[in-house]
């Protein structure tokens, strides 16, 4: 099976200032950090991509649109579903204390989950107070499976990816840890996994085992590696996210900062609504 081949190395997906409708498209600053600079309201630039993020036939255009609001790279539709595997770096079961599995942990997220840029991660009042389930942050190396895939060997693996997008996997760690199953604990509930802000090609990034990764929190660095060590709940004293708090996780390769705020619900944010 060849691998998948795109004309696009970064897509965003994003409503144009031009025609106040949603577009896909490549910067046309191939270095610029995209979420970081929509945070600094700096101008950006895109190539309009004709098509479909899913469809690699698709072909960027010689027109130029200037973004006026920033959104997930996927529209919820087209993710479908959202397929995790837990304990996936041994130093992180490690620092989780949880012994390495024998076997992969998999659970899943509704794609009701996904939100955008600078869109809201939602603490619904069932995991409040936040210092008893503590709600926590983890950067995450995402990846989009671009045809369908079944019985695929692990020589092959690779060339079913479309492309790799940073995630934050908002989890909360009191429910996760009170039971054997983790899916309520990581989708308890809707908007809060952002992923974005740029899709970049599978072609781009032939080793994506080497990918550095970071996340801060209200400017502290947590996490910065290649796995996902760092998560809040295993530090001592726990580090949970809390109302208010800026969360940016970071991942190399063109992906750039996927920027998002706090919210416990309840307590309210004017000016701050779900993107996808």
């Amino acid at each position: 099976m060849a691998p998948i081949r795109t004309s696009w190395t970064r897509l965003i997906r994003f409503v144009a200032a031009e025609t106040s409708c949603v577009h896909i498209g490549e910067p046309v600053d191939a270095n610029l950090d995209i979420g970081l600079a929509y945070n600094e309201r700096r101008t950006i630039e895109a190539r309009e991509i004709v098509g479909s993020a899913l469809d690699p036939s698709s072909q960027v255009s010689n027109s130029i649109l200037t973004v006026k609001e920033l959104l997930a790279p996927l529209e919820r539709d087209e993710v479908k579903l959202v397929r995790c595997l837990g304990l996936n770096y041994s130093d992180h079961a490690a620092e989780a204390n949880m012994a390495k599995p024998a076997a992969p942990v998999l659970f899943y997220k509704p794609k009701t989950t996904l939100i955008g840029p600078e869109a809201i991660i939602t603490v619904p009042k069932a995991a409040q107070p936040v210092n008893k389930h503590l709600p926590d942050y983890e950067v995450e190396l995402t990846v989009v499976i671009g045809k369908p895939a079944k019985d695929v060997s692990e020589k092959d693996a690779l060339d079913y990816v479309l492309g790799y997008v940073a995630g934050n996997d908002t989890s909360f760690r009191f429910h996760q840890l009170s039971v054997s199953q983790w899916g309520f604990s990581k989708a308890l509930v809707h908007n809060s996994t952002p992923i974005g802000p740029v899709l970049v090609a599978a072609k781009a990034i032939p080793d994506p085992q080497v990918l550095p990764l970071k996340t801060f929190v209200n400017g502290e660095k947590l996490q910065d590696g290649s796995t996902a060590c760092g998560v809040g709940f295993v530090k001592k004293p726990p580090i949970f996210l809390k109302h208010g708090d800026d969360v940016r996780v970071w991942i190399g390769a063109g992906m750039g900062t996927l920027i998002n705020t706090v919210v416990e619900e309840g307590k309210g944010k004017s000016g701050l609504q779900v993107k996808l």
